[in-house]
């Protein structure tokens, strides 16, 4: 008689190095063709804004990745997911590498967006083989690899571009994809320890996961901080010409510190981790931003900024993003752990299509700033409502556990 819990996890679990890999592979696309935009449109005799669809196109793509793969992990395990999405990203990445239009170009850079499952399986597995809140400290020290792929990549891409040409950024990711799919296929043991179970189906798991408060008010409060950071993204470029008349240099610089931020948050996020219960980690999150962002906007008002006092308080975007995805991502996998992959999919989609919602209801106040304590104010609005989802899943997680 089979095992009704359908038992499969395999025995060792898959190494914590493998997985930070995993979580820092999933970003590394995201990044590394940017600075050969230019040189693509020349290729193809395009539009650059035909071309810049590889961007806006491959975040849509994303989303549906992470959504798919949540529920396709929880039901075939994470093995599976990992190497068919290792797969398609080595080929999609020859494909772009080789394409003979900007047609099959987009369509093989949207292909890449597969990647993007082995940031949601390795979260997942990382939580399956930790004990209690272990969980978040070694979510937290694999964000830090997860925010410094797309720096890396960044350089990466520039470097082949000027060295080899465009095309050479494909190649060598296919490369890197193929080295990762072989080293996948030998070490990534299955973490998953159900299958088949009953309501195992998508709308069934779907509902349940819709229906928890606490699965809301986390994943809102992940989507308000990025919105937060979507917003800052957007705005910073247009401050720093309008107000501070900085080089691109300069801009470029400070805005590191931003993903810098995010890796010191996750760090911090790794050591508090198991000393402290996720929610009140969360509204300290979420206050260390808000009270930055507010101090920097009094002094914006009450003296003259200099850019890098602006960029230190917007800095601590960052700091609080990097605080509260380790501590989201382990709520929303532990609110129903046999659904534990379909909870983070679904939870990335809420996250990022409501941080881009938050972005696009800025816009038209963002063609406006012209300052930084008109930046700040705008930062603060999403910031604030991020924190109070973040009071509520306190609340909510009191209710729930008593704690």
């Amino acid at each position: 008689m089979p095992d009704p819990t359908g038992t499969r996890r395999s025995t060792p679990p898959p190494h914590r190095s493998l997985l930070v890999l995993l979580a820092a592979i999933s970003v590394l696309p995201v990044t590394v063709h940017l600075p050969a935009l230019p040189e693509i449109a020349a290729t193809y005799g395009t539009s650059f804004a035909l071309v810049n669809l590889s961007i806006a196109g491959y975040a849509i793509a994303t989303v549906t990745a992470e959504a798919a793969s949540g529920a396709l992990s929880d039901r075939y395990g994470r093995r599976p997911v990992v190497l068919v999405s290792v797969t398609v990203f080595t080929f999609a990445s020859l494909g772009c590498a080789m394409a003979p239009t900007i047609e099959i170009f987009l369509i093989c850079r949207m292909s890449q967006a597969a990647i993007a499952a082995c940031f949601s399986v390795a979260m997942v597995a990382i939580k399956e083989t930790s004990r209690g809140d272990d969980a978040v400290r070694r979510i937290g020290f694999a964000g830090m690899g997860w925010a410094l792929a797309p720096m890396l990549g960044t350089i990466l891409g520039g470097t082949l571009d000027d060295l080899f040409g465009w095309r050479s950024i494909f190649f060598v990711l296919a490369v890197i994809g193929g080295l990762v799919l072989l080293v996948s296929m030998r070490h990534m043991t299955e973490t998953s320890i159900r299958s088949d179970a009953p309501g195992r189906d998508f709308p069934s798991a779907l509902r349940r996961i819709l229906a928890s408060p606490r699965f809301w008010t986390y994943s809102l409060c992940m989507a308000c901080s990025m919105g937060t950071l979507y917003v800052f993204l957007g705005g910073a470029p247009l401050v720093m010409d309008r107000d501070f008349g900085g080089s691109g240099v300069a801009l470029g610089l400070y805005m590191a510190m931003i993903p810098g931020g995010f890796v010191l948050g996750s760090y911090l996020a790794g050591t508090l981790g198991p000393r402290v219960f996720r929610a009140r980690l969360l509204v300290l999150a979420r206050s260390l931003t808000c009270a930055a962002l507010l101090a920097g906007l009094v002094i914006a008002v009450t003296w003259d900024l200099h850019p890098l006092a602006l960029f230190a308080s917007c800095a601590f975007v960052g700091v609080g993003n990097g605080l509260t995805t380790p501590v989201v991502n382990t709520a929303v996998m532990s609110e129903q752990e046999d659904l534990a992959g379909t909870a983070l999919g679904v939870s990335a989609a809420v996250s990022i299509g409501g941080g881009a919602l938050v972005s696009s209801l800025a816009g038209p106040a963002l063609s406006d700033v012209d300052s930084a304590s008109g930046l700040l104010l705008l930062l603060l609005a999403p910031a604030a409502l991020a924190l109070v989802a973040a009071i509520l899943a306190a609340v909510a997680d009191r209710t729930t556990t008593g704690e």
